[in-house]
């Protein structure tokens, strides 16, 4: 088929490409001139595992093409995909008016049977709006707008798309079904579901799966706080409660928070849904309010350690991207911790495999970047590991004491086993743990 894709971000490029994969003539478009220039000649601008290999193989073979021309991406696509930005307005809500200019310019520009999908997160009733704004120009059986939300998770995005868990597509038109059954199917083979639904209901179900998986997130986050409190492990409860099949094991780590582009903006759109929709929402008020505090928690560590005078310390940082395999810091838990850390006096050396670039640009000269992560300890007074990268989980403890003022670690993602750290004289403070107090 001939698809376009409009908008190159984390969604828009992996999704170009992975259609691309199956045989499909794609084109991507972007208002960026300086972004599009250089997919042009082959460089890919986020880090995504694996998207390189298929961005090279797709290009080269000519079925994946960009453009900043509007006008030549749609002219013969038979699918339009809008993979455009919905950030938080002031009050919560998803700002829309990147979707609905876009759709205003496609009804200027669509000539035959074209179906419209709202790729990004968008809140529930958007697709009428679309539709609204199309049927301004166009007859109503020239178009069909369709909700179909992604669910790919940064970091293994390209497996997510390839080999999904279910595709939703909200549409009630038997024609967009069908064109849409048959482009999925390959993805499919292994019988996951295509589930059709109304549009609202498909905007609903992404909102209300990345709520959910929020809600776990900040109640394991509560029960790690409560444990630290009451003297149990976390670690044992995460196992205890995650081995009954009724609630399973995944998104029970506890650790400072969750971030990126998507849990933060979807929990806060769909509790201003409820506002508007004068429905009190009250657990999402609760997630989001635990998760700014659980930010903080890492931090009032750090300061108690230092009898809350943080001025000249020196804080190494291991991890700034919200988690490993991204580049990404969209609200990373770790940038407002880098943030509030300066605020308090304290000198921050820093080491991301990924992220620093994207660092660097909000912190400038304010915080010092590394080579590697063992730069980053030289001298330093205390290190907060705040991502777990991979690189992170066995280093050389020896070098580290050995680099450092004092062995202290502050593990904002319980990394390390109690026992060993114990054994290697560290003192260390975790989550919903004990504190190992053992450094000589």
């Amino acid at each position: 088929m001939n698809l376009s894709v409009i908008g190159t971000g984390y969604v828009g490029l992996v999704t170009g490409t992975c259609f691309a994969e199956t045989g499909n003539q794609v084109t991507c478009v972007d208002v960026d001139a300086k972004k599009v220039a250089m997919m042009q000649i082959g460089q890919v601008p986020i880090y995504e595992p694996g998207l390189d290999v298929l961005f090279e193989r797709n290009t080269k073979q000519g079925r994946l093409r960009f453009t900043t021309n509007l006008q030549q991406a749609v002219a013969d696509a038979e699918i339009i995909f809008l993979a455009l930005p919905t950030p938080p307005g002031e009050d919560g809500s998803a700002d829309l008016s990147y979707i609905l200019k876009v759709a205003d310019d496609l009804s200027q520009l669509i000539e035959n049977y074209t179906i419209i999908v709202d790729k990004s997160t968008v809140p529930v009733g958007t697709a009428e709006k679309v539709k609204e704004i199309l049927l301004q120009r166009l007859p109503e059986d020239l178009f069909d707008v369709v909700s179909n939300p992604e669910f790919l998770r940064e970091g293994v995005a390209v497996e997510d798309f390839l080999k999904p868990d279910r595709v939703v597509i909200g549409t009630e038109s038997e024609r967009a079904q069908t064109k849409l059954k048959r482009l999925y199917e390959p993805y499919v083979r292994q019988g996951n579901p295509i589930i059709f639904m109304d549009e609202r209901s498909a905007e609903m179900t992404k909102y209300a799966a990345n709520a959910y998986l929020a809600t776990r997130i900040s109640f394991m986050n509560e029960i790690a706080n409560l444990c630290e409190t009451v003297g149990a492990n976390v670690d044992w409860v995460r196992k205890g409660i995650g081995s009954d099949n009724r609630i399973g094991k995944r998104f029970l780590f506890p650790g400072i928070g969750y971030g990126g582009s998507c849990f933060p903006k979807d929990v806060q759109a769909l509790a201003r849904t409820a506002e508007d929709h004068q429905y009190d929402f009250k657990i999402l008020k609760s997630v989001m309010q635990i998760n700014n505090l659980q930010r903080k928690r890492i931090v009032t560590k750090i300061k108690k350690f230092f009898n809350d005078d943080l001025t000249g310390k020196k804080i190494a940082i291991w991890g700034i991207a919200f988690k490993p395999n991204t580049d990404d810091i969209r609200e990373a838990p770790a940038m407002y911790i880098v943030e509030s850390l300066l605020e308090r006096g304290a000198k921050i050396t820093a080491y991301d495999p990924e992220a620093m670039p994207n660092a660097e640009a909000v912190f400038g000269n304010k915080v010092h970047f590394c080579k590697d992560q063992y730069e980053a300890l030289e001298e330093a007074d205390a290190l907060a590991i705040l991502t777990e990268w991979s690189v992170f989980r066995t280093p050389s403890f020896t070098k580290m004491k050995q680099l450092m003022n004092s062995p202290v670690i502050f593990d904002g993602r319980n990394l390390y086993d109690l026992k060993g750290i114990e054994e290697l004289g560290f003192y260390y403070e975790s989550i919903g743990r004990h504190i190992v107090n053992n450094h000589q």
